[in-house]
């Protein structure tokens, strides 16, 4: 009886040899891209954290306000009309202290020294260059103030309470300088006094010391 014969085991296929070349060509345009990819991106996220860094700063409410918005919020609040009752209250209050002054010396002033100091009270504060301190206003309160606020004042003078504060705040200002005058005046005095007692001290301090200066040198 024939053996039966055992067919031979499969041998294994060998494995590919890798390509030392290939797998370094991979790596460096696997690094080529990276490196690419890097370029495009960063580029792009900073361009949008700067846009957005733009759009926050360019909020309306926080820009400066402008020569316009100031000059609406003048508008609204009667600025012009205001300042007008204002320099007429100093006027007022200049009168009540030159009435004062010229009744304690009016033994060595001409008779008509009140009215002509009036007259020149009034000439003085007529010629006061309103458009131009205006100009100078508008320039500060544009340093410190931005569109938001200068929206939020205007929408406040427009309610009733704003539009009574704007009223009203002519007259308070009057009957407040009228009730602080007695209280100034005597301040002042008081300062006069020291001031005067002042030069005394330093008028006869120099004197004491031009003195000794011209005191003979003894040997």
């Amino acid at each position: 009886m024939a053996k039966a014969t055992i067919p031979p085991w499969p041998k294994k296929p060998p494995k590919p040899r890798r390509d030392i070349g290939t797998r370094n060509r991979y790596h460096a345009a696997t690094f080529f891209e990276v490196n690419k990819m890097k370029k495009i991106i960063l580029p792009l996220i900073l361009a949008l954290l700067f846009v957005s860094g733009v759009v926050a700063q360019q909020n309306p409410a926080d820009a400066p306000a402008t020569k316009e918005d100031i000059q609406r919020y003048l508008e609204v609040t009667h600025s012009r009309e205001m300042m007008k009752q204002i320099f007429d209250v100093m006027a007022k209050s200049i009168r009540d202290m030159t009435h004062d002054r010229i009744t304690k010396e009016h033994s060595a002033l001409p008779p008509d020294a009140e009215e002509r100091m009036n007259k020149k009270t009034d000439e003085m504060l007529k010629n006061m260059p309103i458009g131009e301190m205006f100009d100078v206003m508008i320039s500060v309160y544009q340093k410190h103030w931005t569109k938001g606020d200068v929206d939020n004042l205007v929408a406040f003078y427009s309610t009733p309470t704003g539009k009574k504060v704007l009223a009203e705040m002519p007259q308070t200002m009057a009957e407040s300088m009228q009730a602080m005058r007695p209280v100034m005046l005597k301040h002042l005095d008081t300062m006069k006094q020291n001031v005067d007692q002042q030069l005394a001290e330093l008028k006869k301090e120099y004197k004491v010391g031009q003195a000794k200066k011209a005191e003979p040198v003894s040997n």
